[in-house]
């Protein structure tokens, strides 16, 4: 009965029934918990676990429950059946110390159902489950990007998004995807060019151009993550190049013609960033989706109409769904930029796409346009 899993027992709460993103409340609640850095490990690793396979743990328990449990106990048992199935904590100890965080009055029943599901997944029950379920996806987005990748690529995929994501440091501290720093790449700067981020917050591709040379104006809707970009460029030396900016990218205050280069990474479904967002699989709609598509059209002929002769519009999305990105037409005014991108890219339909099995990072698309002269 230690603090450290009872906090994450209050997180997974607030999570389920609160609707607190994973990303956002875990490291505020860690920031005053006082925790050491592997309490504080565990802590992550547990909570974004747990939300990340719950279908799956949930589908491991229920044919030894006949009466649904309420939140509470559900909560606990499938923090045991995470530490069950991952595999890093003995049997014994995974099902004591989950014993021991259940109420008083459900611990015999919360230790004759892990012991049980001990058994199944000795047994391999997860190979009897349909993929949806035992990868711990909604049956859409399985079906999604099964028919988007393929079965072998979809499954490679939704796989590596249920592993935690490793840590990138760039040479000037600041922690960013290796994927994302590709995306920074993957835009053409010039000493005397100026470069636009119109959906920049938090800052770390702005801040990678700067370091390359480009002066960046970096905008962002909101003023509060406007301040991050500003605050991410102090602290890696770009902040005279990094100019933050209040602004809606639909509408920029910028005259027309004004840039070399334009990075649009826009919203979108982040369908392959899910393991940084464990609980978007859980969020994320259909139609949330389509809509999040005429948005994006938006944002990107907004962002042609920014371009110089010869400047190039770098449009990325951290998904992989061909609606989202190369299924967009044109933007008025420029033409599909044929130079290739270096491997780990691979080409796609009119665009690149990374994805999260390649290089343990998160799915990426980019498509590139080119204002003529």
């Amino acid at each position: 009965m230690t603090a450290p899993r009872r906090l994450v027992l209050e997180l997974l709460r607030r999570i389920d029934e609160g609707g607190a993103y994973a990303n956002l409340v875990v490291p505020a609640a860690l920031t005053e918990s006082g925790l050491d850095r592997r309490d504080r490990a565990m802590v992550t690793d547990l909570v974004y676990g747990v939300t990340r396979r719950r279908r799956t743990l949930d589908a491991l328990c229920d044919p030894h429950i006949s009466v649904p449990p309420d939140g509470d106990v559900r909560r606990v048992l499938r923090v045991g059946a995470f530490q069950l199935l991952d595999g890093r904590v003995p049997r014994h100890a995974a099902v004591s110390s989950t014993v021991d965080l259940a109420p008083r009055r459900a611990r015999g029943f919360v230790n004759a159902v892990l012991r049980r599901v001990a058994d199944a997944v000795d047994g391999g029950a997860l190979g009897a489950m349909r993929p949806a379920v035992a990868l711990s996806y909604p049956d859409w987005i399985h079906d999604r990007l099964v028919d988007e990748l393929g079965a072998d690529d979809a499954h490679a995929a939704m796989e590596a998004m249920n592993r935690p994501a490793p840590v990138t440091v760039r040479d000037d501290g600041y922690v960013q995807d290796r994927a994302s720093t590709l995306v920074a790449d993957a835009v053409p700067v010039s000493p005397d060019g100026i470069v636009v981020d119109m959906c920049a917050a938090p800052g770390g591709k702005a801040t990678a151009m700067a370091s390359r040379g480009a002066h960046v104006i970096a905008f962002d809707v909101h003023r509060h993550r406007a301040g991050l970009i500003a605050k991410n460029a102090h602290r890696t030396g770009t902040s005279a190049t990094v100019h933050a900016v209040v602004a809606d990218g639909a509408a920029p205050p910028l005259r027309p013609g004004c840039a070399s280069a334009v990075l649009l990474d826009a919203p979108c479904s982040g369908l392959g960033a899910l393991r940084r967002r464990p609980d978007a699989r859980w969020r994320m709609t259909p139609d949330e989706l389509d809509d999040l598509v005429s948005v994006q059209a938006r944002l990107r002929d907004a962002a042609a109409e920014l371009l110089a002769p010869d400047g190039c519009l770098v449009y990325s999305v951290c998904t992989v769904t061909a609606a989202e990105s190369i299924d967009h037409r044109t933007p008025p005014g420029c033409e599909p930029d044929p130079e290739p991108l270096p491997a780990p890219w691979e080409p796609w339909g009119s665009g690149w796409r990374l994805l999260p099995q390649h290089i343990d990072s998160d799915g990426m698309v980019v498509v590139r346009y080119r204002r003529p002269r």
